[in-house]
Order: C-alpha cells, then structure tokens, then sequence
C-alpha cells in the first residue's frame, strides 16, 4: 500500500518538475530574443533607414565620381 502512494507522489513531483522545465526553457529562450533584439517591426525600420542610407551613399559616390571625372 505505501508503495503505491510513494508512486502517486513521485509522479506529481515529475510532472511539476517537467513544467517548471518547459517554464523555464520558455522563459530562456524568450530571454535570449530579447537580448538578441530580435522585434519584427523595429526590424523593418532599421532595414529601411539602412536602405535609405545606401541609396544616400550611391548618391554621393556618383557625385565625387562626376567630380573625379571634370577634373
């Protein structure tokens, strides 16, 4: 009889171990995005001002080329 018991206690221990480990998995994955700074919307802005800045760049580089080129 205590052997069943002992049984009923070990696998509520093991089922809230496996909760508190996927809680924890959880809580460090969403950790490690957020140091990444891993966010889909700040993302697109920063891919837009860095396409913004090429398209500058390419700019400025024609201009002391056409420079280059006069002189």
């Amino acid at each position: 009889m205590q052997y069943g018991m002992s049984g009923m206690y070990g696998s509520f221990w093991g089922i809230l171990f496996n909760i508190f480990l996927i809680l924890f998995i959880v809580f460090v994955a969403v950790l490690l995005l957020n140091k990444s700074g891993y966010t889909g919307s700040v993302d697109n802005e920063r891919l837009v001002r860095i396409e913004k800045d090429i398209e500058d760049i390419k700019k400025t580089v024609e201009e002391i080329k056409d420079k280059l080129e006069e002189i």
